[in-house]
């Protein structure tokens, strides 16, 4: 074994021993679905998939976009995408991104330098702490949903600061205070970077997210939109000022140097948009699927989100309830740590239009047993 496959071997075997080593697992289509994003499940929908494939029988479609958007890969579709979710997500301009993490990186390493100060909130996803990463500007995490702390912060910053925040919380379900952050920014002269990716579809008018919903995408810098959850498709999108897309598409290294999205996909975009226009009722059938979640569970402390979790702070405790589970049919993920803090680890539970009310109120009553 040569010295970088020990590497990798020590590496590993110190993730096994301490009982976080990661596998990929393909889903059982046995289980009833409680761990994926497709939220309202768009992923899944029969008509859904006869509406893309019939619109693309009907297209000369490439294969691949065969380069960047900057040399061969733009097009017409790419174009007409953008503008109707701009008119979605009611912004200037938007802009086409590959994933939501590519957003993430793209938006956090091109607009804040060296002179400014970005201020995030320790437990947004691990895209936005790569991206705080790379970026030269001063980086401060501050304590969840505090803004109290935030404003401290805010106090001993300098050069142009940016309050990095997500709507929901992917491993906690809770939405940030939005209004208030908003308000914190206006008083100190700071710029608000929001990514909308668990509040994207199942939020606000024709699924435009938080921000939307509370009318503060106004007062809103940039907001990052990612559609592999709620949407049941792929890629992302900045939403935004003219400026502040015509600046990514010269400053975005993952925008200028990837490979764009294929047709097939901003069709399926597309045809996302349109079907959930067509169908906004999945967000009324949704939430209640959580007030019938968290009524069963007798708690209003539960977040009021499609995510879910019960804390258990034990990795083998952890893994075992989420085993026991799996036995009676559902499928629960574990989250252990460094995904969460160590200490924090839980079980993740995912909320969906297609989740019958019987398979929900059966899953609350394995949890209080298990």
């Amino acid at each position: 074994m040569n010295n970088l496959d020990q590497y990798f071997a020590d590496q590993l075997a110190t993730r096994k021993q301490n009982g976080i080593l990661r596998k990929l697992r393909i889903s059982d289509p046995s289980l009833i679905d409680f761990s994926s994003n497709d939220y309202l499940g768009l992923a899944r929908s029969e008509e859904l998939r006869k509406r893309i494939e019939s619109r693309t029988a009907l297209l000369n479609l490439r294969n691949g976009a065969t380069g960047s958007r900057l040399l061969s890969g733009n097009s017409r579709l790419a174009e007409e995408l953008e503008y109707s979710l701009a008119s979605v997500f009611k912004a200037q301009a938007c802009l086409l991104f590959n994933s939501g993490y590519a957003a993430n990186l793209g938006v956090l390493s091109s607009i804040p330098t060296r002179n400014d100060t970005i201020l995030y909130d320790e437990l947004c996803h691990a895209s936005i702490k790569d991206g705080v990463r790379s970026s030269f500007a001063k980086k401060y995490a501050f304590r969840h949903n505090d803004t109290n702390d935030l404003e401290a912060r805010i106090g001993r910053a300098v050069g142009r600061i940016f309050i990095v925040i997500e709507s929901i919380y992917s491993m906690d379900g809770d939405a940030c205070p939005l209004d208030e952050i908003v308000g914190l920014a206006g008083r100190y002269n700071c710029f608000v970077i929001l990514d909308e990716a668990h509040s994207t579809g199942v939020m606000g008018e024709n699924g435009a997210g938080l921000a939307v919903e509370q009318n503060l995408h106004e007062k809103i810098a940039v907001r990052i939109y990612t559609f592999g959850k709620a949407m049941g498709s792929h890629g992302a999108c900045i939403a935004g000022s003219n400026k502040l897309i015509q600046y990514l598409i010269n400053f975005s290294r993952p925008f200028i140097y990837t490979t764009a999205l294929p047709d097939h996909t901003v069709i399926a975009l597309q045809e996302s948009f349109r079907f959930l226009k067509k169908n906004i009722s999945l967000q009324s059938a949704l939430n209640n699927k959580i007030d019938l979640y968290r009524n069963s569970l007798n708690t209003l402390n539960a977040p009021n989100s499609a995510i879910q979790t019960v804390r258990i702070g034990s990795i083998d405790h952890t893994r075992r309830k989420s085993e026991a589970l799996r036995s009676k049919g559902f499928d629960v993920r574990p989250i252990f740590s460094p995904t969460v803090p160590a200490g924090t680890e839980r079980l993740r539970i995912c909320l969906h239009t297609f989740n019958s009310d019987s398979d929900i109120i059966n899953l609350t009553k394995a949890l209080v047993i298990e």
